[in-house]
């Protein structure tokens, strides 16, 4: 039981604590429960798609392939193809952690998928239409342009930052976890 409850301290305390709140305030947690049942139902909705297209892609998609389109070799065709990844994503970040281990697995260059990462989070293009419908046009270009730039020296400094077997090491962990 102890071995359960500290493999689960976060399970565990929050559990404590909706129970606390219940004597509080019945409400709040009901309106607590369901938030995480909603919050729950949105990710088995996100996820399992994810993974299946995760999945295709690893089998599809072989080794020389990646290497050869976003490889150490692939110069600005890789970052063009890690941008082009990016930008036309769906789904939240946490989605493209998995696709970007895949990738290391299959030999993409670690800047390139540093800058997929980035690019994913920031630079989608839902996001950057938001922006300009908030923002203005030239206002959004102007930040966007900017996230691109610090994202490509980001990208290639981390990479020039890494030690070859510090390199290797990520790339042999993403091989035992996907």
């Amino acid at each position: 039981m102890m071995k359960f409850i500290r493999k689960n301290k976060f399970l565990v305390i929050s559990l404590l604590l909706l129970a606390i709140m219940t004597f509080v305030d019945v409400t709040l947690t009901y309106t607590a429960l369901e938030n995480t049942g909603s919050q729950l139902l949105d990710m088995l909705l996100i996820v399992p798609p994810i993974f299946l297209l995760i999945g295709l892609f690893d089998v599809w998609v072989d080794r020389e392939t990646v290497i050869r389109l976003m490889g150490q070799s692939s110069g600005i065709k890789g970052m063009a193809l890690a941008f082009f990844l990016g930008a036309f994503s769906a789904g939240p970040t946490i989605a493209a952690f998995p696709l970007a281990m895949v990738m290391l697995k299959k030999g993409a260059r670690y800047s390139n998928v540093l800058f997929f990462l980035m690019v994913w989070s920031s630079l989608k293009l839902p996001i950057v239409f938001f922006q300009v419908t908030q923002l203005g046009f030239s206002f959004a270009m102007l930040i966007n342009v900017i996230m691109l730039a610090v994202f490509i020296v980001a990208a290639l400094i981390s990479e020039k930052l890494y030690t070859k077997s510090e390199l290797e090491a990520f790339e042999k962990k993403a091989e035992e976890l996907s």
